[in-house]
């Protein structure tokens, strides 16, 4: 099987991330998988620094330059990982001569413009990263056959020891409104009137984060909350803390939820978005009905005032993503998916 992944955004982020992942585990498969990203970005890097063959575009609005290499190209399936991505597509005619994919990873409508819907409705199939996104495509009137959910997938890490030390409980994610980080610096002060000592760390950059340490400052937390920017080796920042905290607002799927949980972290949530169809309350996780932050402060504070909750919890939250969420399990439906078409 050959396939080409185009993905032209310039951050590191989930959607960035399991584009990586298809590729390589397709690769160490026996199949052809090569890449299509803007120059420089962390995508094209890590991925030439494992191997793989990366066609580069200067910037995420080179869709003419790209659709111009996409047409050289003869390749089974065309991947489009981002809408820049699929527009490159539409425009090198690819539809006409490979099977086209589109993910979806976010859960707005698509494009109202007649245009934005055509480069949709020309894919073969739209990849929906979880039943939540699935729904919000099929309301903007595309058919049940084009649309099929594929679950985000996370390498299982090996099993790891807490380091001793004070409570420490964290989020990883970009800094934005609707990732709810807000509500987390906010339910630090009724944590620490029992958890004196507790740290709440923001792992990841964006344009909230001078909002956020001011918000910090102005509760009087001061070096309870630490800005972690982005972290390279995050892995490690997972097992430094007791409690992941999920507060998104209406998340597509969410890729920090799950490493988090293949690292056996108790999680707190909202229960918003796609995160229901990964956590149930009580059995591998708690869920709250919205960012509040008195709710998430006691969820918190449940967890760390009964280590065996929070011990089976974990337990349960690894085995979700063992049966579940693995990215072999995201790579295996992925093929069987490219073989159907």
């Amino acid at each position: 099987m050959t396939s080409i992944h185009v993905d032209l955004g310039r951050q590191w982020r989930g959607g960035q991330n399991q584009a990586l992942l298809l590729v390589q585990g397709l690769r160490e498969r026996g199949h052809v998988a090569d890449l299509m990203a803007v120059r420089g970005s962390p995508l094209a890097e890590r991925a030439q620094a494992a191997g793989v063959r990366v066609y580069s575009v200067p910037h995420p609005g080179a869709r003419l330059q790209a659709a111009v290499r996409l047409r050289a190209a003869s390749y089974e399936v065309v991947h489009c990982h981002d809408a820049h991505g699929l527009t490159a597509a539409w425009l090198a005619g690819a539809c006409q001569h490979s099977s086209v994919v589109a993910a979806r990873r976010v859960a707005y409508p698509l494009s109202a413009t007649r245009l934005g819907q055509f480069r949709y409705r020309q894919a073969r199939r739209i990849v929906a990263v979880s039943r939540f996104v699935a729904a919000s495509v099929l309301a903007s009137g595309l058919t049940a056959e084009q649309v099929e959910v594929v679950y985000d997938g996370v390498l299982l890490p090996p099993p790891g020891e807490r380091p001793p030390g004070p409570p420490r409980i964290g989020c990883v994610g970009y800094l934005l409104p609707e990732k709810g980080q807000e509500a987390l610096v906010r339910a630090m002060p009724l944590v620490r009137e029992k958890y004196s000592h507790c740290s709440l760390v923001l792992a990841g950059d964006g344009p909230c984060r001078t909002r956020l340490e001011r918000l910090a400052l102005e509760l009087g937390l001061g070096p309870a909350v630490e800005f972690a920017g982005l972290v390279e080796n995050v892995p490690e920042l997972y097992r430094a803390l007791d409690v992941f905290l999920f507060p998104s607002l209406a998340e597509p799927l969410g890729s920090s939820l799950l490493a988090a949980m293949s690292h056996s972290l108790p999680v707190v949530a909202v229960a918003r978005g796609a995160v229901p169809e990964v956590v149930e309350d009580g059995r591998n996780g708690l869920l709250v009905a919205s960012p509040d932050p008195a709710a998430l402060a006691a969820a918190v504070v449940r967890l760390l005032d009964d280590p065996a909750l929070a011990a089976r919890l974990g337990a349960a939250a690894r085995q979700t993503i063992e049966q579940r969420f693995t990215a072999q399990r995201m790579v295996e439906a992925t093929l069987d998916l490219y073989q159907r078409l």
